[in-house]
């Protein structure tokens, strides 16, 4: 694989070629079965040491968040019903804490609706302080701005239970014993109906065990220049004169260079911040020289194995739950697992990743690049070593002496390393010298599709090796490098939803867009 016939054409060429195979939005639509059920699709996970203002630069981390996103490139204007979690769906973030890649502690939630003016047409509906009334004089017809889950014109409301589940799966825990309502921020129709900000603010609860929570529509914290891939890899030409390829640069710049095409969707978004000592094996904060202080992450969605849909009645399930879909890393099953095996890897347990390592550790994708372009791009020679950190448990993520464990797709959080304050963090997280970043788990603004084409395609972190050329290999990079949204600086991180009347998709030629070539 190090043939190194590096023409330009073909360097322009193969570039192309890499960010198409890797941009299919993370988990945005990667596989047959979850295309046909979005409700169950989940679009990212992330996992990372709170950084909000009271974690000090140095300081020992105290709590981790850990999100689960789910249902993809949500339109806001897509009335009538706003997006609301599924009730027969079964979401969940899971933990392995003794690096068997087996679920030690898992975080279930499940949600229930109510309709609570089912005459009126749509999920949400308001006007003003004080709603308006029938000029007839029939009375109130439109309730008041929504700014509270209690107002009546929060028409579709949901609420939902949270359960931690032991190893065994009968140690549960209701972390809500209070039994107050948990209510799901709704999506956001707009500034006449509803105060979505001061609803988002209110939707972090406060459990039991020092853990918070917060359920609801969100911006999409994910970004790309998916347009440009799917017109078979025609990415921008910026300065580099290289589409793909950014220049030193472009790839510093906190503005993007192309157009984000995720940019104005919403998602739904699950998120928990767990003291860090409910996390480990060892029930303490374990500094980052510990073999106990890394864990792996992974979210799962679930249906039961039955369902009966009767005309004009009750939908009815039964039976065990079944796995429909699950992610730990981005990227893994839209870049590495064949389109044959995708519905399979997506059910299947991470325990039971051994039969997929022959994907991890010698990437289709590799051979496709050496066979259409001459081996353009040096890359590592196969089995690739240096993925081995993804996949097991490894320097640089985990510390020596760390057991391995099987190969399996989880996000790697060291616990012990501090958060990097969100002003000094670096957008390529672990290979741009910030070690708080992926695949270091995974922030809301780490730019996962840069760091794992240089990482994945590019080779980095094995380099230096033979045909290795800093400027291409490290450089890979489809120009959007920013959120459109701003995240919050503290739980539940995520932005808040662009709103229905008045939400922006950033088109290509326009002012943050990129060039149209």
């Amino acid at each position: 694989m190090h043939r190194h016939r590096r023409s330009p054409t073909l360097l322009a060429a193969l570039a192309g070629l890499c960010l198409a195979t890797a941009s299919e939005a993370a988990n945005h639509r990667e596989a047959p079965l979850t295309a046909l059920d979005h409700k169950a699709d989940i679009t990212d996970v992330f996992a990372f040491v709170s950084y909000d203002a009271t974690q000090a630069a140095g300081r020992t981390p105290e709590h981790a968040t850990l999100i689960l996103c789910v249902d993809p490139l949500l339109e806001p204007a897509n009335g009538p019903t706003l997006f609301p979690f599924d009730p027969e769906i079964l979401y969940a973030i899971h933990v392995d804490n003794d690096h068997d890649a087996k679920a030690d502690l898992s975080f279930q939630f499940r949600f229930s609706t109510e309709l609570r003016l089912p005459a009126v047409y749509t999920a949400v509906a308001g006007i003003g302080s004080a709603g308006a009334s029938d000029p007839q004089g029939g009375g109130l017809v439109v309730p008041a701005q929504v700014d509270e889950f209690d107002d009546p014109g929060l028409n579709l409301r949901q609420h939902y239970g949270v359960t931690l589940v032991g190893e065994d799966d009968d140690e549960d825990e209701d972390l809500n014993p209070s039994g107050m309502p948990l209510y799901a921020v709704p999506g956001n129709a707009g500034p006449r109906t509803m105060d979505y900000g001061a609803l988002f603010d209110a939707g972090v609860y406060a459990l039991s065990q020092g853990v918070k929570v917060f359920a609801g529509t969100v911006d999409d914290p994910f970004w790309i220049d998916l347009g440009a891939a799917f017109d078979t890899a025609n990415f921008r030409t910026l300065a580099s004169g290289v589409p793909g390829v950014l220049t030193m640069s472009e790839d510093m710049s906190d503005t993007n260079l192309a157009s984000d095409t995720v940019s104005g969707y919403a998602v739904n978004a699950i998120a928990v911040e767990v003291p860090i000592d409910l996390l480990t094996g060892t029930g303490r904060i374990e500094p980052a020289d510990s073999p106990a202080a890394t864990v792996g992450v992974w979210g799962t969605t679930s249906r039961r194995a039955v369902t009966l849909r009767r005309p004009g009645k009750p939908l009815v399930t039964s039976g065990p739950w079944r796995q429909v879909q699950r992610m730990g890393h981005p990227l893994i099953n839209e870049l590495i697992i064949g389109i044959g095996q995708k519905d399979l890897f997506s059910m299947q347990p991470p325990h039971k990743d051994q039969q997929f390592a022959g994907f991890f550790l010698d990437p289709p994708i590799v051979h496709i690049v050496e066979a259409l372009y001459g081996g353009a791009l040096a890359v590592p020679e196969p089995p690739r070593t240096d993925l081995l950190p993804l996949v097991t448990y490894a320097p640089p993520i985990a510390a020596a002496g760390t057991p391995a464990g099987p190969i399996a797709d989880l996000l790697r959080l060291n616990t012990g390393v501090p958060a990097t304050p969100p002003a000094g963090a670096s957008r390529l997280g672990l290979i741009g010298g910030d070690p708080a970043g992926y695949p270091n788990g995974r922030r809301v603004f780490d730019d996962v599709v840069d760091i794992v084409l240089r990482a994945g395609v590019g080779g980095v972190l094995a380099a230096p090796f033979p045909g290795y050329t800093p400027g291409i290999n490290d450089k890979l990079g489809d120009g959007v490098n920013v959120n459109d949204t701003a995240y919050a600086d503290a739980f539940p991180y995520v932005g808040r939803a662009p709103d229905g009347r008045n939400r922006r998709h950033v088109d290509p030629g326009e002012p943050g867009g990129g060039p149209v070539n």
